[in-house]
């Protein structure tokens, strides 16, 4: 199976783009089959992995580059243990103002962490991977990328990844990096706050509901709500006996929730 199914289409149509008018005209990807690994494991005895999208990036070293035109290939492996304050954010296609506020909106280390204290999960990975929220070229994504995070997840012995997009962009780059790690045999979840978007791209899994870009893992300060669409992702990761795309139920809570001016 291809990560890119129509891919001499997709490069020509790129080689055409005008980066200038933003992604007016882009050519998106678009899949019709996706692969799939089933889950071996139970959720409280597997090593989850968590990549982002958000462009994050340890104060002090280097950001991606976000202006080129083919986007930023490279990644950063972050250990758990940095704190939300060492980072910052080389943000395209988003407004990192939430994730600045509460890491966990976007990239929830804390919560997954807190999961595998309370035997939810397994453990969370030692380390989580984070790549640019802007990168264009969707074949260097399928050729370069995809494969190095899929490698290297395989050598930190990973046996579920939770894939957090941030921008719109990004939506189709985490699903095609996706396609390729469930391809290698771990099993993969993505959430989504675009659903057109990535039922184009066609990842194994995709949990989607109606949130923000720049927040797609819940909104800022707001744990329970952080908790709910975690929860629910998490869980279906066991219960998907096929591709698909599923919508959580987090909607009607939040907003009751709300009315009480409960947070």
């Amino acid at each position: 199976m291809e990560l890119i199914e129509q891919l001499d289409t997709f490069s020509r149509r790129f080689g055409a783009w005008n980066p200038n008018v933003d992604l007016n005209g882009y050519p998106f990807v678009e899949n019709v089959h996706a692969p799939f690994t089933p889950v071996r494991r139970a959720l409280p005895m597997l090593n989850l992995a968590l990549v982002t999208s958000a462009g994050a990036y340890i104060d002090g070293t280097e950001a991606f580059d976000i202006e080129s035109k083919d986007g930023d290939m490279t990644y950063r492996e972050i250990p758990v243990e940095v704190e939300a304050e060492d980072l910052r954010y080389a943000a395209k296609g988003y407004d990192p103002a939430d994730v600045m506020a509460d890491r966990n909106s976007q990239i929830p280390v804390d919560r997954l962490l807190g999961y595998a204290e309370n035997g939810v999960i397994g453990g969370l990975n030692n380390v989580w991977w984070s790549l640019s929220s802007h990168i264009p070229n969707a074949e260097r994504v399928a050729k370069e990328l995809a494969p190095a995070i899929a490698d290297r997840l395989a050598r930190y012995d990973i046996h579920a990844a939770l894939f957090i997009p941030a921008s719109r962009l990004c939506h189709q780059t985490l699903g095609i990096i996706a396609r390729c790690v469930e391809m290698a045999g771990i099993p993969t979840m993505l959430l989504s706050v675009d659903p057109k978007m990535t039922d184009k791209i066609r990842p194994p899994r995709t949990a989607y509901y109606n949130g923000d870009l720049g927040s797609v893992a819940g909104k800022p300060n707001w744990r329970e709500y952080q908790l709910r669409v975690l929860d629910e992702a998490l869980r279906w990761t066991e219960t998907f006996d096929q591709p698909g795309s599923r919508k959580l139920a987090v909607d009607l809570e939040t907003s009751v929730e709300a009315a009480r001016g409960e947070r």
